[in-house]
C-alpha cells in the first residue's frame, strides 16, 4: 500500500513525510483492517512531524481522524468505522478503572504510538472502531473524529451550560465545529482569532462577535476555550472571564504560559483546565449530536501524496475549516 511515512521529525517546510510503498498491515487478534476512505489532518499531526511531541518510534505513519471501510476482522464487513486519537488503553490502571480512559497511564495513540491513517489501509483495535452514521459523508466525517470530538470534550471540560457567553480563542478545524454546537445550545459565541479569512468564516457561521487573536470580547465570558498552542492566548482568554469562569486549553502542546498577575486574572475563583485526549463515550455522544443538529464541517481536500502540503497549509493558516487527505 502507499503511505506517508515519518522517519525523522523536521520542519514541515522541508517536507519530511515520504510517500512510499510499504507492506499492507495484517490485523492481530482483537484488531480489524480498514481500507482508508479519508483521514483528517490535525495540528497534533504537525506537532508530531515537527518533533514538538517527542518521537516514540523509529518511523510512523501519522493520522488519527480515520474514516475506513472494514475489510477484515470481527466486525460487520463493508461497514464504515471511525478512528480517533485514542487507539487503545490498558484497561487496568486506576484511571481506566475509574472510567477516565482519556487519562490512561499506558494509552495507544493513532498516528503516534501506532501507525495511523495517512495510508491506504490501517489496523485498529476492534473495540476502538467507532461506527459512523449512514448519512455522514466520508470527507465530512473525518474532521469530526478529532477536531470535532476534542472540541466537544472541551465544552464539557469548560462546563458550558446552555445560554452562556463562551469565547473561542483561535478558529481553525476544531473551533469551527464547536461554534454550531454553541448556537444549537443558545449560547452567545465570541471569537478571537488571527487571519482575516478565519474571522470571516466565524462571522459566516454566526458568531456574535469576532476580533483579532488577542482582542478582548465586549462582554465578560462565562467560559473560554483556547485552540491556539500559545500561552499568550491563554492569558487573553483568562483576562476575558467573569469571576468563577473557566478557561479550557484545547492543545496537546503549548509553547509556554507567561507570568501573569494573580490578583487581577486568576483570583475570584477563575479556573484554568487542560483538555486531555478523548473517550469513546465522547465520540459516540458527539456523533449523536452531529446527527441531531445537522453539523457538517468545512473541508479542503488533499490527495495522500500531498500530505506535506496539507500540513504546511495548516501551519501557515491557509485552511479555513479542516483539511482531509484522500488516498
Amino acid at each position: 500500500m502507499k503511505a506517508a511515512v515519518l522517519t525523522a521529525p523536521a520542519s514541515i517546510a522541508s517536507r519530511p513525510l515520504e510517500i512510499r510503498d510499504v507492506p499492507r498491515p495484517v490485523p492481530a487478534p482483537g484488531q480489524v483492517l480498514l481500507r482508508v476512505r479519508a483521514c483528517g489532518v490535525c495540528r497534533t499531526d504537525l506537532h508530531i512531524v515537527e518533533g514538538e511531541l517527542k518521537p516514540l518510534r523509529d518511523h510512523v505513519i501519522p493520522g488519527h481522524q480515520i474514516v475506513g471501510e472494514l475489510v477484515e476482522g470481527d466486525l460487520p464487513k463493508n461497514s464504515r468505522y471511525g478512528v480517533t486519537w485514542m487507539a487503545g488503553i490498558d484497561g487496568t490502571c486506576e484511571f481506566c478503572r475509574r472510567g477516565e480512559e482519556n487519562l490512561c497511564d499506558a494509552p495507544a495513540f493513532a498516528g503516534y504510538t501506532v501507525d495511523g491513517g495517512y495510508a491506504e489501509y490501517a489496523v485498529v483495535r476492534s473495540d476502538f472502531a467507532i461506527p459512523l452514521p449512514a448519512g455522514l459523508e466520508d470527507l465530512q466525517a473525518a474532521p469530526l473524529l478529532c477536531a470535532g470530538v476534542i472540541g466537544f470534550r472541551s465544552l464539557r471540560v469548560a462546563g458550558v451550560q446552555r445560554g452562556e457567553r463562551v469565547g473561542l480563542f483561535g478558529f481553525g478545524a476544531s473551533a469551527h465545529l464547536v461554534l454550531p454546537v454553541l448556537r444549537a445550545w443558545g449560547c452567545r459565541a465570541y471569537v478571537s482569532t488571527r487571519g482575516e479569512s478565519h474571522r470571516k468564516l466565524a462571522e459566516s457561521l454566526g458568531a456574535d462577535w469576532v476580533g483579532s487573536e488577542l482582542d478582548h470580547p465586549p462582554a465578560r465570558l462565562d467560559r473560554a476555550i483556547t485552540f491556539a498552542p500559545s500561552g499568550d492566548v491563554v492569558i487573553a482568554a483568562l483576562a476575558s472571564l467573569r469571576k468563577g469562569g473557566v478557561v479550557a486549553i484545547n492543545a496537546i502542546h503549548l509553547d509556554r504560559i507567561p507570568e501573569f498577575d494573580y490578583d487581577t486574572l486568576l483570583w475570584g475563583e477563575r479556573q484554568i483546565r487542560s483538555v486531555t485526549n478523548v473517550t469513546r463515550a465522547d465520540a459516540r455522544d458527539f456523533l449523536q449530536l452531529v446527527s441531531e443538529i445537522g453539523l457538517r464541517p468545512r473541508v479542503t481536500v488533499f490527495r495522500l501524496e500531498q500530505a506535506n502540503e496539507a500540513l504546511l497549509a495548516l501551519k501557515n493558516d491557509r485552511i479555513d475549516g479542516a483539511a482531509v487527505l484522500v488516498p
